[in-house]
């Protein structure tokens, strides 16, 4: 009789589990980061902020109602350190007034309109490597692992704030990104879920407020 052999399983694979605890996991992160601009979300992420030279997943509902207004403080401070911010096929056009609104330097954004699939991924590896680009914004659809761990690399050697925008349908996939959020968009802001933080404690519930704009005085257009 021969013991029942079962199939092989990396160590990787088995860290990716969010039901597998890691000691490390609690320790403080020595990673670059940039403020958020929201207190909250600030408070914890391991650094007080996005991290940087590393690949962030929002995971969402719907990604044509992609929550920029989250991501638009940390992408105004990072805009002066480097030529470029790429957004790789964004699921609609920027309103540019918005964005300059915000304080963004829309002359630093490059949009990236891909012809397909390969060509996006293809060219969101090579803007989060090229060092050219302070952030990069994604939305790439479905991704493979070995997809998500280039990119996650890439970020890295290039130092840029990686930013993946995907649906609900990849919550349970395993992901080698640093940070992983499940935003539920509310009338005021979102309810945010860390479903995977290094260096990080994971959180459910959190209550980010979307910033307002500045009121227009009476009789102002």
């Amino acid at each position: 009789h021969h013991p029942q052999r079962h199939p092989a399983v990396s160590l990787e694979s088995c860290l990716e589990r969010r039901d597998i605890w890691q000691g490390y996991k609690n320790t403080p992160t020595t990673g670059p980061t940039i403020a958020s601009g929201f207190d909250i979300l600030d408070a914890h992420l391991p650094g007080g902020g996005w991290p940087l030279g590393a690949l962030t997943e929002i995971l969402l509902e719907d990604i044509v109602h992609s929550p920029l207004w989250l991501v638009l403080p940390a992408l105004v401070t990072l805009a002066p350190r480097r030529r470029w911010q790429a957004w790789v096929t964004p699921p609609g056009i920027p309103y540019t007034p918005a964005l300059h609104g915000a304080g963004l330097d829309v002359s630093k954004v490059l949009l990236v309109k891909a012809k397909n699939r390969a060509e996006a991924l293809w060219a969101t590896e090579q803007s989060l490597r090229s060092s050219e680009c302070s952030a990069v914004l994604c939305w790439p659809g479905q991704l493979k692992r070995a997809t998500l761990r280039r990119l996650q690399l890439a970020a890295e050697h290039g130092q840029a704030l990686g930013l993946c925008f995907r649906g609900l349908n990849a919550i349970d996939q395993p992901s080698t990104a640093a940070l992983r959020l499940h935003c539920q968009l509310t009338v005021d802001g979102a309810n945010v879920d860390i479903l995977k933080c290094r260096g990080g404690a994971l959180r459910e519930g959190l209550r980010v407020r979307r910033h307002l704009p500045p009121a227009v005085p009476p009789g102002t257009s």
